[in-house]
């Protein structure tokens, strides 16, 4: 695989089989707690033996998150954490807390270290400190410009560089929140936020007044019928800059995303894989890259930090305009049956595409296949959490795609 690494999340071992069918070179998944996203389904040590055995007979590497900013009485369980991960074959741990990087280094010697995006490196000196540290991959703030990013990346030698490229943004400095810890005593750092930056608020009326600036309103809330998101940031989209990172030589473009859905995941990972091969063959089109991202997204989708001015590229599509994934392809019965997991309520008479990889999309008419039930019944409508049999003899349908709706 040549540079840069298509790097995934994984919550669960759906979730890591989908991004990996539609594309990742890389994963990174956790287990059920220790880590930013505690709360996700994530991996116990029987789950991470058979991920690790899938990801790598697919020519695939797994990452493991320890990523919490520890407190005293996480340190012992981090230990014994990592004296069972210690004979597995993870290609590397990702690690924020130096204490627990001390550790690692003495129970794990042999797993490469990546810093996490937690540590907050800003600068070529922080980076080399790091390498000096037995860093292997540093993945670089998310509060640096292209400016920043490219000093950072002449400068630095022999070390990896690693930066998020899509997902969502945090409103605090590199992920280290203190909301979620103050209003529901969950903190973001041991992996517990409640995203209280994407709650509803409703501004009443204050003005704040600086001392040295008498007379002068510095800040004001005025008063609001409605409740509106004012902390939520939108997200992430670097896809139009992928040639420019890879010119300056990041090792590894991360799409954030462990709490999201599989069928975003599998959209996600094919848009930017896709984009990614186009770099080769010179066949790079931002227009379609990003329609395809507007039908996953819930937020804007922005430069971020990237830019010296933010710049939005695309706005959410209302729901009722959206391609929305109806079923996802789990098993093949026979020569044109295939078992499907149905996610939203699918009507019969709709017109489908097949989400395949390399955003292929070929368009089915509700007169080139049907629904069964287990039976051979024909049905006309599958509710979700439902399994049904879809039977078409279309050649592209394969176990793992997605059935979304189409929309002219």
């Amino acid at each position: 695989m040549s540079y840069p690494e298509l790097l995934c999340p994984a919550g669960n071992f759906d979730k890591l089989k989908t991004a990996i069918f539609y594309g990742a070179d890389a994963v990174y998944l956790g287990g059920t707690d220790l880590n930013l996203r505690a709360k996700t389904q994530g991996f116990d040590f029987d789950d991470l033996e058979r991920a690790l055995e899938f990801a790598h007979e697919k020519g695939v590497k797994v990452y493991f998150c320890l990523n919490l900013l520890a407190l005293e009485h996480h340190l012992p369980t981090v230990e014994a954490y990592l004296h069972r991960l210690a004979p597995l074959q993870i290609d590397g741990l990702i690690i924020a807390d130096p204490g627990i990087i001390s550790l690692a280094q003495k129970v794990c010697p042999h797993i490469p270290i990546h810093l996490s995006t937690q540590a907050n490196t800003s600068n070529s000196a922080s980076v080399a400190f790091w390498r000096k540290m037995g860093i292997k991959r540093v993945n670089l703030a998310r509060e640096l410009g292209f400016k920043a990013i490219r000093a950072i990346a002449t400068q630095v030698k022999y070390i990896e560089l690693e930066l998020f490229v899509h997902g969502a943004m945090c409103m605090a400095i590199s992920g280290r929140c203190f909301l979620s810890a103050y209003m529901n005593e969950r903190s973001a750092n041991q992996g517990l936020c409640t995203h209280p930056c994407r709650f509803e608020y409703r501004p009443i009326t204050f003005q704040v007044e600086e001392k040295t600036r008498p007379g002068k309103v510095l800040w004001e809330v005025i008063e609001q019928e409605e409740f509106s998101r004012l902390f939520s940031a939108e997200d992430l989209c670097l896809i139009k800059y992928l040639s420019w990172l890879k010119k300056v030589g990041i090792a590894s473009l991360k799409i954030e995303g462990r709490m999201k859905t599989t069928s975003y995941l599998a959209q996600v990972v094919d848009v930017y894989k896709t984009a990614l091969n186009a770099l080769e063959s010179k066949e790079f089109d931002l227009d379609i890259y990003l329609r395809e991202l507007r039908n996953t997204s819930t937020r804007p989708l922005g430069s971020g930090f990237f830019l010296p001015q933010r710049k939005i590229f695309v706005s959410p599509l209302a729901k009722n305009e959206k391609k929305i994934i109806l079923a996802q392809v789990v098993e093949q019965l026979d020569a044109h049956k295939w078992r499907v997991r149905v996610k939203e309520k699918w009507d019969r008479n709709l017109d489908v595409e097949l989400v395949c990889p390399g955003l292929k999309r070929p368009v089915l008419k509700n007169s080139d296949y049907a629904l069964e039930k287990e039976n051979g019944e024909q049905i006309s409508l599958v509710h979700p959490g439902l399994s049904a049999i879809f039977c078409t003899d279309h050649p592209l349908v394969t176990e793992n795609i997605f059935i979304r709706l189409h929309r002219p």
